[in-house]
């Protein structure tokens, strides 16, 4: 089964926001630069995926506030990197209603199984 060029973007968005929280949140251009040097293999819609990651980048304070506030019994600081961009990017996909929330929901949940394992969705 091929991936929609949708997930793949989301998927290129989450392994950005994940470089840019590792390097300490610089500018996304400056993430998205040197990922992109180094990962020829990298096709499909990037420029989506740069869209997203620095939409959410853009707006992760009120996504993080928004998380923490949801987030029953869990302090932010418990929740894993890939995880917390996972739930930043579902949310930021349900508050812009960019996508229809049953889409937002799914993807993210696709998003946690492959990247922070089989018991994150």
């Amino acid at each position: 089964m091929a991936l929609r060029p949708e997930t793949k973007a989301r998927a290129r968005a989450l392994q950005l926001l994940y470089a840019w929280e590792l390097q300490g949140r610089p500018a996304m251009e400056q993430v998205t630069h040197g990922a992109l040097s180094r990962r020829s293999a990298w096709r499909g819609p990037v420029e989506q995926a740069e869209q997203l990651a620095a939409a959410v980048a853009a707006v992760v304070d009120r996504l993080d506030a928004e998380i923490a506030e949801l987030a029953e019994n869990w302090r932010l600081e418990r929740i894993g990197v890939v995880e917390q961009n996972v739930l930043r990017i579902g949310l930021y996909e349900l508050s812009s209603d960019s996508v229809p929330p049953r889409v937002a929901i799914s993807e993210a949940v696709r998003l946690a199984g492959w990247f922070a394992g089989e018991k994150a969705p």
